[in-house]
């Protein structure tokens, strides 16, 4: 089976397709003073273009892990999620508080979906 690398940059590629299976890289948002709601509402919206670029959409996700610097915002957060989320497709999903690489970004959420 093939595998086509999208956007690969020094130490990771933003997508990763093999054979019917789509694997993207722990997505964050470019601005990162919006809040936490801002933030996953920038981070969807990159998912959805990686998504499409690979010949998905968020209706095939099959799991998605997201890791918040404040579990507290959790609400907020999927108050996002769940407004964009396919209700009939929902994938299986794991939600952590974790520390972030940069310390000024709130999440990060990584998903595999398929073709």
């Amino acid at each position: 089976m093939d595998i086509k690398r999208h956007e690969p940059a020094k130490i990771l590629s933003n997508a990763v397709e093999h054979g019917n299976t789509v694997y993207l890289a722990g997505i964050v948002a470019d601005d990162s003073s919006a809040d936490v709601a801002g933030q996953t509402r920038q981070i969807l919206a990159k998912i959805d273009r990686l998504l499409a670029a690979c010949g998905s959409n968020k209706s095939k996700l099959l799991s998605a892990n997201i890791w918040l610097t404040d579990i507290t915002t959790r609400p907020a957060m999927n108050e996002v999620w769940t407004g964009w989320v396919d209700p009939a497709n929902l994938p299986v999903r794991a939600c952590v508080e974790a520390k972030l690489a940069d310390p000024k970004l709130s999440v990060e959420i990584m998903v595999v979906a398929a073709k």
